[in-house]
């Protein structure tokens, strides 16, 4: 039952952010938590406080403001004092000028009693980059 509810929530926090809402992911993180998004690019990095967030899904939202996501599994393990769930996505949309955008996102998330402690996001760089450099050419 409680991997049941956290499938639900997971799936219910990526639709919230299909409608440019961030603030349930942000929200549901604990007060302290790394979040790494792996390679070297204009999402790249790694974010540890609240406002760092806030501020990456405000630049995700300026570059990839019609990137939707499409989650495909998700993948959960243990009990409230240490979940660690799997998400297999697709993210697709276009992009400004005209570009579309499409991908397969990997993100490996670890809760403690339903707070986010670590999120680790891995995406197809060379992808991910060409349509960056595609919205820059076209912005």
């Amino acid at each position: 039952m409680y991997k049941r509810i956290v499938r639900g929530k997971v799936r219910a926090v990526f639709e919230r952010i299909n409608a440019g809402d961030y603030t349930t992911m942000v929200d549901g993180l604990a007060p302290s938590f790394e979040y790494r998004f792996h390679g070297e690019h204009a999402l790249g990095g790694r974010r540890t406080t609240r406002e760092s967030m806030i501020r990456w899904w405000q630049r995700v939202l300026d570059l990839l403001p019609g990137a939707r996501f499409d989650i495909q599994d998700v993948l959960v393990n243990g009990g409230p004092w240490r979940t660690r769930i799997a998400v297999r996505a697709s993210i697709a949309g276009d992009l400004p000028g005209g570009v579309r955008y499409e991908n397969t996102v990997f993100q490996f998330m670890t809760l403690a009693w339903g707070k986010v402690i670590s999120v680790e996001t891995v995406e197809d760089l060379q992808v991910l980059e060409r349509a960056l450099a595609a919205v820059a050419e076209n912005g």
